[in-house]
């Protein structure tokens, strides 16, 4: 079977494949698809490419998973595509630089009179002098060596700056994504208290009709009762930014509202693994380090650096041009052979402003490299620092705080019911619960996002 043939029904196949629903299904039609091939080499790229589209396709923005938004992430987004342009360029520039020179062909002839005749018959008969000539520049000093190695350093670095574009771009997506969770509790925690002041405004009016309560406790209640519309509508708007913010990330812009994350916050017991390690990670970790893309990607801009000025200091090595030449003269009736060479004179410049560029380069080089591995130490320190106050303030809000703020409002709400608190002590707990509760949903995102900058900063093989 022809391979365009082959690869049309493998991938009408593949897509029927995927829109099946059981796992065995899918284990029996992939070994009959790879059976039916030829190599195995040529379906495997395929079956990945349209299952990867077909499960995006399928991805529902209204249960958003983490795990689903890193997958419309990889696809859609708009800096990771930026950083693949910038490797794609690279790998282009390494065909250029491995590339010898051309050689040129010239052709001259010479001897045309402007009064008389050339004389008679076809071209190659008049008294024309005709040299045809080919020349080729001869490079010397390892300058293709020395272009290529420089060209696939940065080639090198880019693939690495492209892993840590994905490594940072990741944990923005995890961040937004907290963010929107975060926004989404927020939400639910001002539905919940603008109901209940609404419904002890409704109760509160009935008992001042009824003669029961004075007239000030009702306008409390009602300004506490507007202010939580108040508070409700704020969380209206920071859930749209949410979801906006995440939107642009995922390539899902015009369906921004519809976006609902349905994870839930990670548990303390993601860190209780990682808790291990803020022991065995010392303040530089040089093992994290030489892992980190950011710093593998200065080390390889450090040695095109000096790659390429080794590259200037070889212009003082010189080229030459050699060249081989026919000539023709019908006259004489001699056709002759001849050769050349030319080398440059560096009578008026040698170079200097090129081997000088090219130092500063290496010196900027070697300071972006230390830059590097200090931004990443830094990075580190903090993400490590930052984890480990999140998850004591969770632990104290899980353990002691809401559970306690609980407790206090619900007396007073039994109290209060029961004419033995006044209106003002019923409304300041109603506050200290709902400020701890928003509190609360803040810890645990700081939490969240913790987790994820500290795996970032240690892991950065798990951004691949």
């Amino acid at each position: 079977m022809p391979h365009k043939l082959l690869a049309c029904s493998t991938q009408t196949s593949v897509i029927q494949l995927f829109k099946s629903a059981s796992i065995s299904s899918i284990k029996s039609r992939l070994s009959l698809i790879s059976r039916s091939s030829r190599s195995l080499s040529l379906v495997l790229p395929l079956i990945f490419m349209v299952a990867k589209s077909v499960y995006a396709d399928q991805i529902s923005l209204d249960h958003l998973s983490l795990k689903d938004s890193e997958q419309l992430f990889r696809e859609n987004n708009r800096e990771l595509l930026a950083a693949k342009r910038s490797v794609e360029g690279s790998q282009a520039d390494t065909i250029s630089a491995g590339q010898r020179p051309n050689p040129a062909l010239s052709i001259n002839s010479t001897n045309f009179k402007l009064t008389q005749s050339n004389g008679n018959g076809g071209l190659g008969d008049k008294t024309l002098d005709t040299i045809v000539r080919v020349d080729q520049l001869i490079e010397r000093g390892n300058k293709r060596e020395l272009r290529l190695a420089a060209a696939n350093d940065i080639l090198q670095a880019s693939q690495f700056e492209l892993k840590d574009t994905l490594r940072q771009q990741k944990l923005t997506l995890r961040n937004t994504y907290y963010d929107l969770l975060l926004a989404q509790e927020k939400e639910r925690v001002q539905e919940t208290n603008q109901a209940l002041y609404q419904r002890t405004l409704e109760a509160a009016e009935l008992r001042f009709n009824a003669g029961d309560i004075a007239a000030t406790d009702v306008s409390r209640i009602r300004v506490d009762a507007l202010r939580a519309k108040n508070d409700l509508r704020q969380a209206h708007a920071d859930l749209e930014k949410a979801q906006a913010n995440l939107a642009y990330l995922i390539g899902k812009e015009n369906a921004a509202r519809n976006i609902v994350a349905e994870d839930i916050w990670p548990s303390l017991d993601n860190v209780n693994g990682q808790n291990a390690n803020f022991s065995a990670v010392s303040p530089q970790p040089q093992s994290v380090l030489d892992q980190r893309p950011d710093v593998l990607a200065a080390d390889a801009r450090k040695r095109a650096a000096d790659e390429t000025r080794r590259l200037a200091e070889s212009l003082k090595t010189r080229d030459i041009v050699v060249g081989v030449q026919y000539e023709h003269y019908p006259t004489d009736s001699r056709n002759t052979i001849g050769a050349g060479i030319s080398i440059p004179l560096f009578a008026n410049y040698q170079y200097q402003g090129e081997i000088a560029r090219a130092e500063v380069n290496y010196t900027a080089a070697m300071e972006a490299q230390d830059q590097a591995r200090a931004s990443a130490v830094g990075e580190i320190t903090r993400a490590k620092a930052d984890l480990e106050a999140a998850t004591e303030k969770l632990e104290r809000f899980d353990q002691q705080m809401l559970a306690e703020a609980k407790k206090a409002a619900d007396a007073a709400e039994f109290a209060y019911t029961h004419g033995a608190m006044g209106v003002t002590d019923l409304l300041d707990s109603r506050r200290i619960l709902r400020t701890l509760q928003l509190e609360a949903a803040t810890v645990r995102a700081d939490y969240a996002k913790s987790l994820a900058a500290w795996q970032a900063a240690i892991n950065p093989e798990e951004s691949e």
